[in-house]
């Protein structure tokens, strides 16, 4: 900078050697270059008016802004290469555990636990995997017990029909080669087909039964919950749900009352008349109203546009029972058996109804606390 000043004043018409060295911090000299002439400095060639000249310099360490900024960029060096160690250590590293974790569960080896995690990021979020992990385990060690159980059922069963079936078919072919010459003796035969059928229908009774015992594991944590954070969880969700496919979602005002129940559940079940009322309505408009009764409260959720005939009310709570207005409507029929029977196991109950105006009303009862 300096070198460049002094140049500039020179060419300005300042002689070299009237040239204010002083005023020119880094400035040693200024002479007339000679390539012969041996110069220790540090020095640059500059030409001025036609004569080239020898500027000699030294350079200036110690500028207190350039050791300020120095400074500043080791300090930003150090900073990032230590914000970089624990993003390493914090984030990346435990991605590397939710991999591993993610492809063991894919391969379904549910029998290696997850390493604890102490960071504040990612630690509950393993542990909630690790939970998950677990709980995936019991469920497939009790799955497999129940599979073994009903096997072992439907065997002994089979067994048994056996031997009415064989007394049906015995007394068939008697009845087929005119072995009875008497009528009396053929209608003992045909009340015997008749008793056996009844024997193997009670067999394929409990077949069927023992088929349908516990399909679904429906544990239940009964407690005590505020209705209006059930209704805040469920509202949250639906309302830009329902917006989306441009429905009316009207919800009264929630009663400020505890209830006895799961929560967890409830919300399940409130999931499940809520994608119920969405499917099977018109799409008009979906409410959710309430009402107390002594000491229960009632949950009511109505949507427009009803079809179901009227004698298949009736076995709308039925497992795998799908009504006529589900002929292009996906399910599995499970989604109103599965409310009533966790509302059963929270001692509650529930009804559907239908309303003068072609509205579908299905009513939870729940017990306040």
């Amino acid at each position: 900078m300096d070198v460049s000043r002094a140049a500039q004043e020179m060419r300005e018409g300042t002689e070299a050697k009237d040239l204010d060295i002083g005023k020119y911090n880094a400035l040693l000299s200024v002479e007339i270059f000679d390539p012969t002439e041996v110069c220790n400095e540090e020095y640059r060639i500059e030409d001025i008016n036609g004569t080239w000249y020898r500027f000699c310099y030294q350079r200036q360490t110690d500028n207190p802004a350039v050791v300020i900024m120095n400074g500043m960029l080791a300090i930003m060096w150090v900073g990032s290469a230590i914000i970089f160690l624990l993003i390493g250590k914090k984030i990346i590293q435990p991605f590397g555990s939710m991999e591993y974790l993610a492809t063991e569960l894919a391969k379904g080896n549910l029998s290696v636990p997850v390493k604890a995690e102490k960071s504040k990021f990612f630690g509950r979020f393993l542990w909630g995997m690790d939970m998950l992990r677990e709980k995936l385990e019991l469920d497939k060690i009790r799955e497999l017990e129940l599979e073994k159980e009903k096997k072992t059922l439907v065997l002994s069963l089979s067994h048994d029909i056996r031997t009415p079936l064989s007394a049906i078919d015995l007394y068939t072919k008697a009845l087929a080669t005119d072995l009875y010459d008497k009528e009396e003796e053929r209608q003992q035969a045909v009340a015997g087909i008749s008793r056996n059928t009844e024997v193997i229908n009670n067999y394929v009774e409990q077949i069927v039964e023992a088929a349908r015992e516990d399909f679904l594991q429906m544990e239940v944590n009964n407690g005590e919950f505020y209705l209006s954070e059930v209704i805040r969880s469920l509202v949250c969700y639906y309302t830009e749900k329902l917006e989306r496919i441009h429905t009316r979602f009207i919800v009264e005002e929630v009663p400020g009352c505890l209830v006895y129940g799961d929560e967890n559940r409830m919300i399940e079940v409130g999931q499940n008349l809520l994608e119920n009322a969405i499917k099977y309505g018109d799409g008009e408009r979906i409410q959710v109203s309430f009402s107390e009764e002594e000491d229960h409260v009632l949950v009511s959720i109505t949507n427009s546009g009803y079809t179901l005939l009227q004698e298949e009310m009736a076995h709308i709570f039925d497992s795998f029972y799908r009504g006529s207005n589900s002929e292009n409507v996906r399910g599995s029929g499970l989604g109103l058996y599965i409310c009533k029977e966790l509302l059963h196991k929270m001692d509650g109950e529930i009804y559907a109804g239908t309303t003068k105006d072609n509205e579908f009303t299905v009513t939870i009862v729940l017990r306040k606390i």
